[in-house]
């Protein structure tokens, strides 16, 4: 399944194809159940601190840190000052630079934080990183894409808007597990997004699979933070 070749360490040098898209909420909701079990299961074992470091680390693991390196490369393209195609071209490079570091560091540091607060509910793990796949799901069919042949290109033929429908049963689960907490944190993972991509689109003319994984981390980071938040 192309999905799990796109969003997972699994199934790596597969053909991706057009409806792979159909199954990132599915594939998402998969991994947030793993990353569940890892977050309840630690924390029969070890302190909360522990437990933050443990599922930010089985994430990457599972993930083979495309997500994050996503996050770093649109860093670096996306927030200094420079030429759209020079953006482009920097996104590509195999090296970091101040503002991949900075993000990075940050979001890493903000998700560790926020899954070792104590209180915070496992089972939400598992519609926030459903949500978030729905989300660049749904971007391909909104936004124009910038990078012609790049990674995300074999997916476009299989956007379609309605798979936003998606979206209703991550909302309802967070709701039934967090309540107010769980509507909020569905609101402010739609406006991060919606800002990262914008920035995108606005600097670079459209999406690129870098900025995906951007969305993905910054829209599960700002959920965490919500949820956790002691208005």
């Amino acid at each position: 399944m192309g999905a799990t070749a796109f969003l997972t360490v699994f199934g790596r040098g597969q053909t991706p194809q057009a409806r792979a898209l159909w199954w990132f909420p599915v594939v998402g909701a998969g991994l947030g159940a793993v990353l569940a079990a890892v977050h309840w299961g630690a924390g029969e074992l070890w302190p909360l601190l522990i437990v933050g470091i443990l599922v930010v680390a089985a994430d990457l693991v599972l993930t083979g840190g495309l997500h994050l390196d996503g996050l770093a490369d649109s860093a670096d393209g996306l927030l200094p000052h420079m030429e759209r195609d020079r953006r482009l071209a920097v996104m590509a490079r195999p090296d970091v630079g101040a503002f991949a570091v900075a993000a990075v560091v940050v979001v890493v540091a903000v998700r560790w934080a926020a899954l070792s607060v104590d209180g915070i509910e496992s089972l939400a793990l598992i519609p926030i990183w459903a949500f978030s796949r729905t989300l660049v799901a749904v971007i391909p069919a909104i936004v124009p894409y910038a990078r012609p042949g790049g990674l995300a290109a074999p997916f476009l033929d299989g956007a379609q808007l309605w798979l936003a429908l998606w979206l209703a049963p991550a909302v309802a689960a967070l709701v039934l597990i967090a309540g107010v907490s769980g509507a909020v944190a569905a609101g402010v993972m739609v406006v991060a997004s919606g800002g990262v991509v914008a920035l995108a689109w606005r600097r670079l003319g459209g999406f690129t699979g870098d900025v995906l994984g951007a969305v993905i981390m910054v829209a599960e980071t700002a959920a965490l933070l919500t949820l956790v938040a002691d208005p």
